[in-house]
């Protein structure tokens, strides 16, 4: 996979677990996690996600 390719699975990643979130009714602990995991990658490749987020 290539680094274009992995920056694209990191921004789907992420917009997906925004997507669920904005559907959760409740605290989903996990959920949380997983979306600062996500943050995180896309920090790492320098990727602003500001404009993704709800």
């Amino acid at each position: 996979m290539t680094l274009e390719e992995q920056r694209q699975a990191a921004i789907l990643t992420y917009v997906n677990l925004m997507r669920i979130k904005s559907c959760e009714t409740g605290e989903n602990k996990e959920l949380d996690y997983q979306i600062k995991v996500a943050k995180v990658m896309l920090q790492n490749f320098g990727i602003d996600f500001s404009e993704l987020e709800y």
